[in-house]
This record gives structure tokens, C-alpha cells and sequence, in this order.
């Protein structure tokens, strides 16, 4: 008898050592991958949220077209979230990239998705933010060609296709399909044969990060964690640090149940040989207040 309770009390303190082991390795792994990510920049906030109190906050998507691990370019994706936790609800507003606005930092009037070309991430933050006059708390940037680990990493995602394309050797017909990284990637670019063009476009932009963010918060398989962790470490920058993700996660998580997507439109015209997407004052202003509401800005 005592010889099994010794052998009991061995079994028991091998798998207790695993379990915390494999604890501090996760918490590690976490805690590296997030200072992968950071990247911090240099500009002036227009506010400061605080976390532990629960303050609705805003963020800036950019999707870069990129090679490698860098993240340079122009910004084939520009989509401002705004998050509250009060209400637990998630605003997404997709900018179409041809939109001429200013280009805050040159003074000139162009297609928002310059910006990132022109100064990068802080620059299109203060474009964004005076194009919409609502503050844009913090960014997140995804190097495109590495988008498509992140799906791969949550296991794929659900999406509702209006209707039946092909587009770089896929065939997506109508109805809901389950797209794993390469099929996501393509299927969030397209936008020729959209006849909504950039607006179909930034629609399927929106249900792909949706459907990342729904199975991403489901993920309770180790593997498919450690991939989510590496493809994310790889693809993606912010100025959150861990510290600030693990309060968002904490304080903020509830949110995801409720995602709302909004639109916003205007109409197309060439101005010296180049396209451009004019959005009216009023429709600039309808979006804003929306926005404003749901931050809660008064």
C-alpha cells in the first residue's frame, strides 16, 4: 500500500510539474510573442483610455502589401474598430483606400491608402482620426502575405459569400464556405469583378478578421496556440504592449459577441487622369456620430 501511494504521489507531481511547466512556457511564448509585435511611434494621442475602467476605445486595421516579414507599402486595408465594453459591442468601418481626403503631415489632398506610403502607420493614424473626427486610440498593422498563417493558425474561418466568382485560381460560390489562409487572402481581395468593387471588397475584408476573431478566441487545442502565437509574432504590429493586451483581453473580451459592420459610400470621379472616391460632408458626418455614439463621446 505504501508503495503504491509513493508511486501515486510521483505520478501526480510529474504531471503537477507538466501542467506549470507547460503554464510558464504558454505565458512565455505569449509574453515574447507580444513584444514581437510591439512597435511603438512616435505621436501625439489625442486622449489616453484607461483600460481598468472599462473606457470604450478605437483601433486602426491596416492590411500592408508587403514581401517578407516587413511591413511597408501602401495600405490595401484600412478598417477603424471601435469597441465598446459597456454595451459589449464591436463597430467595424471599412475606408475605402481610394477615398480622397488630406493627407495630415504633407498638406495635399489624396487616396487615404498614401499615407502609409508617405509616413507610415502614424500617419495615417492622424488622417484616419481628422478624416472621421473621432480619436483613433491604437493601431494594429498585418502584413498581408502573412495573413494568411493567422487563418491557417485558427483552423480556418466561416464566411457568407452574395456570390459566385473565381479569383486567382479558386472558385468560391455562393452561400457560406470555410476558407482556409489561401483561399482568405484571395477571397478578401478581389474586388474587380465585384460590381460593388472596393465596397464588395471591404465587406469580405470585414467577415474574414470577424471570423479570426471568433475562432481565435475559441482556440483551446496547444498546437493550433503555439501556430496562432507564431503566425501572429510574424505578420503583425502594434503599439500595445503586453501589459495593455492582457487588460483589453481581460477587461474588453465580451465585446466580440456583438460585431456590427457599418458602411460608408460616396461616389467615383477622375481628378487629373486618377480615380478617387468622394465622400459627402453629411455621409462623413453620419459615420462620425455613429462612431462618437458607440465611444461615447459626447
Amino acid at each position: 500500500m505504501k508503495k503504491i501511494l509513493i508511486i501515486a504521489s510521483i505520478i501526480i507531481g510529474i504531471v503537477g510539474l507538466s501542467v506549470v511547466g507547460y503554464g510558464f512556457y504558454l505565458f512565455k511564448t505569449v509574453k515574447d510573442t507580444a513584444s514581437e509585435m510591439h512597435e511603438p511611434i512616435e505621436r501625439e494621442k489625442t486622449r489616453l483610455v484607461d483600460f481598468d475602467s472599462r473606457e470604450p476605445l478605437s483601433f486602426l486595421l491596416t492590411g500592408v502589401d508587403s514581401s517578407g516579414d516587413e511591413i511597408k507599402g501602401r495600405s490595401d486595408t484600412i478598417i477603424v474598430m471601435t469597441v465598446n465594453p459597456n454595451e459589449k459591442s464591436v463597430k467595424m468601418l471599412s475606408i475605402p483606400r481610394d477615398t480622397r481626403t488630406e493627407i495630415i503631415g504633407r498638406g495635399t489632398q489624396d487616396k487615404i491608402n498614401h499615407a502609409y506610403a508617405f509616413g507610415g502607420v502614424s500617419m495615417t493614424m492622424d488622417t484616419v482620426e481628422n478624416f472621421l473626427g473621432i480619436p483613433i486610440d491604437h493601431y494594429i498593422s498585418v502584413n498581408m502575405e502573412g495573413f494568411k498563417d493567422i487563418v491557417d493558425a485558427v483552423g480556418g474561418v466561416k464566411v457568407e459569400n452574395t456570390f459566385s466568382f473565381n479569383y486567382e485560381g479558386f472558385n468560391f460560390p455562393q452561400g457560406e464556405l470555410f476558407l482556409n489562409g489561401e483561399k482568405a487572402l484571395a477571397y478578401s481581395r478581389m474586388r474587380y469583378d465585384d460590381p460593388r468593387g472596393d465596397f464588395g471588397r471591404n465587406d469580405r475584408q470585414r467577415q474574414v478578421i470577424h471570423g479570426i476573431i471568433q475562432e481565435g478566441a475559441q482556440i483551446s487545442s496547444i498546437t493550433r496556440l503555439d501556430d496562432m502565437l507564431r503566425a501572429i509574432g510574424n505578420s503583425v504590429k502594434t503599439d500595445l504592449d503586453f501589459d495593455a493586451m492582457n487588460k483589453i483581453q481581460s477587461k474588453y473580451r465580451e465585446a466580440r459577441h456583438s460585431v456590427e459592420e457599418i458602411q460608408i459610400t460616396g461616389s467615383g470621379t477622375r481628378i487629373n487622369g486618377i480615380y478617387y472616391l468622394i465622400v459627402p460632408d453629411e455621409e462623413i458626418a453620419r459615420v462620425s456620430n455613429e462612431l462618437k455614439e458607440h465611444l461615447e463621446i459626447n
